[in-house]
């Protein structure tokens, strides 16, 4: 697999891990990397008041810094201009915000207990 490929089915682990445990908790997986003209979102996810476009950020360790910070202001304003399209699509949901989920796992998808860090109303 090249290294391209690997990251991206890594990321794909990730993301899947994060839309597991938001089910767990009793969340609504409304989408799974939603995709228009202005980017993806990694997720888009019901709970109670809010639905949250979620950003999933892996890393195996912390040597370049937080997950979180990979989110760019330029990669917000590409999420904003997605989520107001979904919006747009389907009227009639919930209270919006961001979030952000941050895995870390050092062996990969080799990870037997990968953590997750959730930050909601992230930007």
């Amino acid at each position: 697999m090249s290294g391209g490929a690997q990251a991206g089915a890594l990321g794909r682990w990730g993301e899947e891990l994060v839309a597991r445990q938001l089910a767990a908790k009793g969340w609504r997986i409304l989408a799974a990397n939603y995709r228009c003209r202005f980017g993806e979102i990694d997720l888009i996810a019901q709970d109670g008041r809010y639905l949250a476009f979620v950003e999933v950020k892996l890393r195996r360790d912390g040597r370049f810094g937080l997950p979180m910070e990979a989110v760019t202001r330029r990669k917000q304003e590409r999420l904003r201009a997605a989520a107001q399209l979904y919006l747009a699509e389907h009227p009639n949901l919930r209270q919006p915000r961001f979030d952000v989920a941050q895995v870390y796992a050092p062996q990969g998808m080799g990870t037997a207990n990968p953590c997750i860090e959730y930050v909601e109303n992230a930007f």
